[in-house]
Parts: C-alpha cells; structure tokens; sequence
C-alpha cells in the first residue's frame, strides 16, 4: 500500500475480526466487525470495557483492505461508541462504496444526521437500568429510516415499562424495527418473551446469539 492510501483519515482500530452476527435483524448472518476503541459512556452492563482505552493507528484504506480480505459480504462497524471518532463516517462510506452491506452500532448518544444514508443504523436507547438513560439523544430519532433498527437492552422490570412507555410515546415501531433484549444473567430472557407476547408489543425479541455461543471470548 502506498503512502497516499496511508495518508488519509485514520482510526484507532481495537480489533478486525469474523464472526456470526449475534444481534439485529441480521442475526446469525457471517459478518466482518471493525471495532472502533473508545466510548464515552459508562453503561452499567458493558461487555466491551477492553475497547475503552487502547487500539491501533490505522488508515481508512487499511480498514477496507483488512475486511476485504475476510472474504464476506457483511461488514458491522462497533466499538466502543464509533461515531466518537470522526473518521468513522468515512470509514462507513469506503465500505459502502466497496460494495459491502454496513451496519453501525451506536449507543444513541451522539448524532446519527451525517451518516452515509447507506449503512443501516441499529441505534441503542439507554434503558435507565444501564445508567446513562439521560445521554439519550432524543433527536435521532428524526432520522431514523425504515432500514435502521433501535436496541432496547433491559435489566428488570422497570426498563420494560420504561421501554414500553417509549415505544407508544414515540412511535418507535412505526419508524423502524425495534429490539428488545435482556441483560444476560439480570432479566430472565423467558419472562421478557412473556411480557412482550401479553403486551401484544410490536417488537422483536432477541438474544444476543454471540453470548450464547462464546460467552463473550473477544474476537468472537
């Protein structure tokens, strides 16, 4: 690679890896994830503190040529929070432009507005049991497209009435798919099923498919 390709945007990269994609609608697809070091928020349930701190110093180009070379279609941009680093909107439309299907994951915290209308945007909203309910970015929601999803991670009961309030005060699934998921080892992923089917609620459930057959192993 030539010095020009180097020269560019850079971002500090924890780690490039494939894998089956455990969350989102894309669930079980084989999938290429960049994760992107560093976040600004603290949630209570953070299984990814590793990526906080850390990383290397990589070009935009370099990125695109370390997920091409996995060889898969399906490339999911995470962290960490990535839209904490500038360079991830360039990141996400090189990879756009390569042809591959993104995905981003992004707490909700931060603004969405200038992301590549491409990448199918899977938007936390912080539950109060994760501790950083009020770094909610409320006006995100205004650009959320049919292709974008929200995550809804919940650990007790008051998050799910928490979720539910929102779901009907916002709108939420007339904008895009909207994922519920229980925090593993805290909320009974049965009950959480049981709550969503009497609710009649019009979401998807899900478990976070990564946990259940790794366990969290990085890299995984």
């Amino acid at each position: 690679m030539n010095l020009s390709e180097t020269a560019g945007p850079r971002l500090r990269i924890t780690e490039i890896f494939a894998s089956i994609q455990g969350e989102s609608t894309r669930v079980g697809l084989p999938t290429v994830f960049v994760r992107l070091t560093g976040c600004p928020l603290r949630c209570s349930w953070c299984d990814t503190e590793y990526a906080f701190q850390g990383g290397e110093s990589r070009s935009v180009a370099e990125v695109c040529d370390a997920v091409a070379a996995h060889g898969i279609p399906h490339v999911c941009v995470t962290g960490g929070e990535p839209l904490a680093q500038k360079s991830c909107l360039a990141l996400l439309t090189a990879l756009c432009d390569a042809g591959f299907s993104v995905s981003l994951e992004t707490s909700g915290a931060l603004d969405i507005a200038a992301v590549d209308p491409r990448v199918s945007r899977i938007m936390d909203l912080k539950a109060p049991g994760s501790g950083e309910v009020a770094r909610n970015r409320w006006e995100n929601l205004a650009h959320l497209a049919a292709h974008d999803e929200i995550k809804i991670v919940l650990a007790d009961e008051a998050d799910y009435a928490w979720a539910k309030a929102q779901i009907a005060l916002h709108d939420l699934a007339g904008r895009c798919t909207v994922l519920l998921s229980p925090v593993q080892g805290s909320l009974d992923p049965t009950v959480l099923a049981e709550w969503i089917v009497r609710d009649r609620l019009p979401v998807r459930f899900q478990l976070q498919l990564h946990k259940i057959l790794w366990n969290d192993a990085r890299g995984r």
